[in-house]
């Protein structure tokens, strides 16, 4: 059996440092357009059937949330393409991100669900 080089069980002798930042980049770019889908599901039910002054608020609110999560999620897809190890997500961008995508989760859940008209 000379063309075994590690014993079952064993770890790989090399990690390919590049993965995981792929994968990290691909999750930001998921997570944004999940959130740009549910921004274009709050305006299109906000402008259905015409649209009252709440709706429309609410779409504006969802819109903007959209954009400031698409602002976060930019400069980390950018801070992970560069040739030097990205640095940790601080925790105040992390929080902006949480707060963008569940506030825009909910602003469209309002539109889709309940009657703000």
């Amino acid at each position: 059996m000379g063309g075994v080089t590690a014993a079952a069980g064993a770890a790989p002798a090399g990690r390919d440092p590049g993965l995981q930042p792929e994968r990290t980049r691909l999750a930001w770019r998921r997570t944004t357009l999940s959130a740009a889908v549910a921004a274009v599901f709050a305006v299109k039910s906000a402008l259905h059937g015409g649209a009252g002054a709440g709706a429309l608020v609410v779409c504006a609110v969802c819109c903007g949330l959209w954009l400031a999560f698409l602002w976060v999620a930019h400069q980390r897809i950018r801070a992970l393409s560069a040739d030097t190890p990205p640095p940790a997500l601080t925790p105040r961008h992390a929080a902006a991100a949480v707060l963008c995508a569940v506030a825009t989760a909910a602003c469209a859940a309002v539109l889709v669900l309940g009657p703000v008209r």
